[in-house]
């Protein structure tokens, strides 16, 4: 495998049930960073980074959306690799026995080209990366993902409740601790 089709793993995608109390837990337990808020047609949720990586806490809007795994399903989604080369990449992880199931295989600026492996977990490639990922840390030809930190009006009340959950659960545990 040459460095022109090493993949590097930059995103994790979680499927939960409330997308904003996942996030505030990753953001108290262990300090990652809010990059964005999204509502998609496919999915509604929090993209959080550790400045490398890109986690998305997700909850699919459908069963189609999903991609198999269904609406209610909660776990590690899918991985995703950031590749040099979408086109090619896709080509060799399909002759090596990878089911496409979304995206333009045949667009080389193709974002999250969705594959299944042999044993029917869900992976996706991308040319350009995912916000809050870095390609190469620490390499002079290092490509970082801008970071709007964007979030959205619309869910202001749902992010204030996964915040005065997260904050009741320390008070317990401290409560507790101090007993």
């Amino acid at each position: 495998m040459t460095a022109e089709t090493r993949g590097r793993i930059r995103h994790i995608a979680l499927s939960v049930k409330d997308p904003w109390e996942t996030a505030e837990f990753y953001k108290q337990a262990v300090g990652l960073q809010e990059v964005l808020e999204l509502d998609g047609p496919l999915a509604e949720g929090v993209f959080l980074t550790d400045g490398v990586v890109n986690l998305a806490i997700l909850h699919f809007k459908n069963d189609e959306a999903s991609q198999g795994t269904g609406t209610d399903f909660v776990g590690i989604h899918h991985i995703g690799f950031w590749v040099d080369d979408v086109v090619e990449q896709g080509r060799i992880a399909r002759n090596t026995g990878a089911t496409w199931i979304m995206g333009d295989t045949n667009n080389p600026n193709g974002y999250e080209i969705k594959h299944t492996d042999l044993d029917g977990i869900i992976f996706d490639i991308a040319a350009h990366g995912w916000v809050g990922s870095q390609k190469n840390p620490g390499s002079a030809d290092n490509v970082v993902q801008a970071n709007p930190q964007r979030r959205l009006a619309k869910f202001d009340e749902r992010r204030a409740r996964a915040q005065a959950k997260i904050a009741a659960i320390r008070a317990k545990q401290v409560a507790v601790a101090a007993e």
